[in-house]
C-alpha cells in the first residue's frame, strides 16, 4: 500500500514543474509527512490543460452515505479498479496524477518496524496514478473532492520491502493517462510495476509515524535501530 508521502517542491515550483496552474488556493508547501484524510496536490486535465488542485486523500464514492468510507479507499488495486463498483466511473472519466518526491514504507526489522523514504534514483518528481471523486453529503451541499492512490505488485526496487507500490505514471505517459478520451487498454496498459533501478531508498527516523510530525528532517538518513517496536499511525487524527 501507499499510506504515506511527501512533496519536497513548493506551490510555485510544482506548477512550473508540471507546466500546470493552480485553479484553486495555492497550499502551502512543501510537506513531507502528507497522511490519509490530509488534503494534497492532485494534477488533472481540465480542457486538455494540466491544473493542480488539492483534494482530499481518501476516495468517497459518489454514492456514499458516510464519509467514513473514504479511510478505507487511500488506495485501490490496479487490478481491479476497471470493473469494482467504487472506482469503475472514477477510472473512465476521472483519472488525475498524484504528485510526490517520494513515498514512505516500512519494513518489518528486529526491534520494530523501519521506515524508509523511496524517491525516484533521477532526484526527479514522481506522481501516482490515482482517481478522483465528487461526494455530496446532502443534496446542493459543496462537494467534497477525494482521490485514492492505486498500487500494483512491487519493481525489484521495493520487493525487499513491501508487497504493494504505488503505481508510478512515467513523464512520457501522464497526459495520456489524464485523458478522459485515452482508449481503456491503453490506461490498463499503464497500470504497470515501475521498471527495476527507477527508485531508491534509504532508512529515516520514526518521527514520520506520527502525522503531525513535518519537515525535512523526516527523509534525512537514519542508521539507527528503535529502541523498542513502533508502530506508524495511518490518519492525521491518530
Amino acid at each position: 500500500m501507499c499510506g504515506r508521502f511527501g512533496q519536497k517542491a513548493s506551490s510555485a515550483e510544482l506548477a512550473a514543474a508540471f507546466e500546470a496552474a493552480w485553479r484553486c488556493e495555492e497550499p502551502e508547501l512543501p510537506r513531507f509527512n502528507i497522511a490519509p484524510t490530509q488534503h494534497a496536490p492532485v494534477l488533472l486535465s481540465d480542457a486538455g490543460r494540466r491544473v493542480l488542485d488539492v483534494f482530499r486523500w481518501g476516495l468517497i464514492p459518489s454514492w456514499a452515505r458516510d464519509a467514513a468510507i473514504g479511510n478505507k479507499m487511500i488506495n485501490a488495486r490496479a487490478e481491479g479498479v476497471a470493473e469494482k463498483p467504487a472506482y469503475r466511473a472514477a477510472f473512465q472519466r476521472r483519472r488525475c496524477l498524484v504528485p510526490a518526491s517520494g513515498f514512505y514504507e516500512w519494513k518489518k526489522a528486529t526491534g520494530g518496524k523501519i521506515p524508509h523514504w523511496i524517491y525516484a534514483a533521477d532526484g526527479g518528481p514522481l506522481t501516482f496514478a490515482g482517481l478522483w471523486e465528487s461526494w455530496r453529503p446532502v443534496k446542493d451541499a459543496e462537494p467534497v473532492l477525494t482521490f485514492t492512490i492505486l498500487t500494483t505488485t512491487p519493481s525489484g526496487d521495493v520487493s525487499g520491502i513491501h508487497d504493494r507500490m504505488p503505481v508510478i505514471v512515467s513523464p512520457g505517459d501522464r497526459d495520456e493517462w489524464l485523458d478522459p478520451e485515452t482508449p481503456a487498454a491503453d490506461v490498463l496498459a499503464l497500470l504497470r510495476s515501475a521498471p527495476d533501478g527507477t527508485l531508491r531508498m534509504h532508512a529515516v527516523s520514526t518521527a514520520v509515524n506520527r502525522p503531525s510530525f513535518d519537515g525535512p528532517q523526516l527523509i534525512e538518513p537514519e542508521v539507527e535501530m528503535p529502541a523498542e517496536p513502533v508502530q506508524p499511525e495511518l490518519f492525521a487524527g491518530g
